[in-house]
């Protein structure tokens, strides 16, 4: 009895991650642009949400990108300094140019985009605007679309960052994630992750940012408490060569828009 129940947690701790890793293996790693809109005002973010939902949007599925996410720091409610996010996948580094030339030449864009382009120095859409690039993990090359049935002003988007002290520890941090099997853990437990990426331009280097997905904050904090515990995870960060890889971490819980693509 005992051999027959070992064998299916054997094929779910062994075999499944080696087959998710021979599948991940060879294909092309999809980069993310991830600005950030920095603003005080609610007239400041009805400017930045038109732009968006009515210009940019519309344009970046034109050019064939249909999952751009648009999301907004829970922490806005109470902060004076809010913040909105827009991910964009890439296929290339190389997209970031042509996108923008794509958009100076289209027409349409640039007529519904007048009232974000045309605001006064003094009355700006935004305070600050920052771009992160970030590229995909090898064992996860491609964003996934999160499985949630609650509405979006319900959900809980978490977007981490964690820092390393030196070039050397943070590739330790990588692979912990990716060999080490990290993101495995993330998966069977199911945190539904949209990306896991190294940052190759940012102004916190070196660093890594993922970000998983859940139905609510309970939802939110009860997959967490089951990833604290769990055998793997406690085995994995109990491992000497797996020690003092982060020096700092960044968590923004984050609510999607309702015009974001998910």
């Amino acid at each position: 009895m005992k051999t027959k129940l070992l064998l299916p947690l054997f094929v779910i701790l062994f075999i499944v991650p080696q087959f998710i890793r021979s599948q991940s293996k060879g294909q092309p790693r999809e980069f993310y642009q991830l600005t950030v809109y920095h603003y005080n005002t609610i007239d400041q973010e009805k400017i930045i949400d038109n732009y968006l939902q009515g210009a940019l949007i519309p344009a970046l599925h034109e050019m064939k990108i249909k999952s751009v996410g648009v999301f907004k720091a829970i922490a806005n409610d109470t902060s004076a300094n809010k913040t909105l996010y827009l991910f964009v996948p890439l296929k290339s580094l190389n997209a970031v140019d042509e996108i923008n030339t794509r958009l100076m030449r289209n027409n349409k864009f640039n007529a519904n985009n007048k009232e974000y382009a045309d605001v006064l120095h003094n009355n700006p859409a935004y305070n600050r605007m920052e771009t992160i690039l970030l590229k995909a993990f090898p064992l996860a090359p491609a964003m996934k679309l999160p499985n949630l049935k609650s509405a979006k002003k319900q959900r809980v988007y978490e977007l981490r960052s964690y820092e390393s002290a030196s070039e050397k520890i943070f590739r330790n941090k990588v692979h912990m994630f990716n060999e080490g099997g990290e993101m495995e853990i993330f998966t069977r437990l199911n945190f539904n992750p949209v990306f896991y990426s190294e940052v190759v331009a940012g102004g916190k280097m070196p660093n890594l940012m993922y970000m998983t997905t859940f139905e609510n904050k309970e939802d939110r904090d009860a997959h967490w408490d089951a990833f604290r515990v769990d055998p793997a995870w406690k085995r994995m960060s109990s491992l000497p060569e797996y020690q003092n890889n982060v020096s700092h971490s960044d968590i923004t819980f984050l609510r999607p828009a309702d015009y974001s693509d998910f």
